[in-house]
This record gives structure tokens, sequence and C-alpha cells, in this order.
């Protein structure tokens, strides 16, 4: 098997600038193999970052949301407590990583392997991509790729304040399209669920055949 080798570096709270900031020279570096493929962990104070659909399609968040524009794909996300937010700064370059929406589909594919080992049923959904659980979206992936090297990542909703992660609408979807797994009835610990990602990542991500 060859296999992706990567670091895991946790973060806990950190601004959402500095950490884009770190994304970008973080890619930088792996791009020139001055790094090996690092996975960020973290979770963001609350932000509403808007990517290009969302700006394209003339959404923007709700007011009293703090908000960012973004380079990654996709529209408005959420970020905040109760959240868990993976960033990965790979270079996509195993066999059968020839696409971005094959990217896309592993991430989905390790995301709902990790929510299994979790006792959660998740699933790919035809609305929009992300993961889904008894149809509303728990997990949101947007990536921005420079020579094939991704930065920007995924989330997953743990237990987020009432209402906010709700409030949102937008490429198509309605607001309360989006919660969050604690008021779908998992009441699951975020570190459950990290220790599942990564007990996960090798076999969904990390390797490909020879």
């Amino acid at each position: 098997m060859v296999e992706r080798r990567v670091e895991v570096i946790h973060l806990g709270v950190i601004d959402y600038q500095q950490c884009l900031d770190m994304m970008k020279e973080l890619q930088q570096k792996r791009m020139n193999d001055q790094i090996v493929d690092t996975l960020l962990l973290l979770e963001h104070p609350e932000i509403v970052t808007v990517g290009p659909r969302a700006r394209n399609d003339g959404i923007a968040p709700p007011e009293g949301y703090a908000n960012q524009p973004v380079d990654r794909g996709g529209g408005l996300t959420w970020h905040g407590p109760g959240q868990i937010v993976a960033y990965p700064i790979f270079k996509w370059n195993l066999e059968g990583e020839n696409s971005v929406a094959t990217i896309i589909e592993l991430i989905e594919a390790w995301i709902i392997a990790a929510l299994k080992k979790c006792g959660i049923h998740s699933q790919r959904d035809s609305r929009m991509q992300g993961v889904w659980v008894k149809g509303y979206k728990i997990s949101s992936i947007g990536l921005s790729f420079l020579r094939w090297t991704s930065r920007h990542g995924f989330t997953i909703n743990i237990d987020t304040p009432q209402g906010r992660v709700e409030g949102l609408a937008g490429c198509g979807l309605n607001a309360e399209t989006t919660t969050c797994l604690n008021r779908l009835g998992h009441a699951i610990e975020r570190q459950e669920v990290i220790q599942a990602l990564l007990e996960t990542m090798e076999v969904n991500v990390s390797r490909s055949p020879e």
C-alpha cells in the first residue's frame, strides 16, 4: 500500500483570520515538500464564512452574524462553539485522487465512517455536498486548491448554540436545513468524534493501492 503520512495539530479555539494565515503558510510549505500532509483540528469563535457561490448568488448572512469572505468552494458556513473544524493541508497525489469531486467524496466517506464508529448513521444527500443525518446537514465541506494541495476543509456540528447554525440559508437550502448532532438526539462528546476521525483517516484518505 502507498500511504500518506499525516501530522495532526490540535489548535484548540483559534481566531479565523489567524488560522487562515497559518493555512496559507502551511499550504505553501506542503507544495514545496517542506512539510508532510498536515491536519489541523480546532474550533473558531463565532463567524460565518462567505464562499464565492454565496457571493455570486447575492446571499449574505443574517444580521447579527460576524462574517468574512473566503476563497474556498461553497456558500455560507457557520463556525463557532460546539463544532469540530478540520483543515487537511494535503497534497492529493495518491492513486484515484484525480479530481476535486473525487476528493470531496473521499472526505464525505471519511466523515461517514467516523460517525458510524460513534454509532451514528449518516449519508450523502443530492441537495449539496457534505454529510447528512436524518435529512439534516451536520457537516459542510469546502476546499481551496493550489497545485492539488488543499486548504480549508470541513466542519461537523456537535452541539452548537440553539438557532445559530439553523438560522443560515443559502445555495438552494432553506434555513433550518443545517443543524447539530445533539439536536438530532445524539448526545456525543466532540473528543469521541475527533478520535473516530483519527482512527478512520488512514483507511479513507491516507492510503491507495500500489
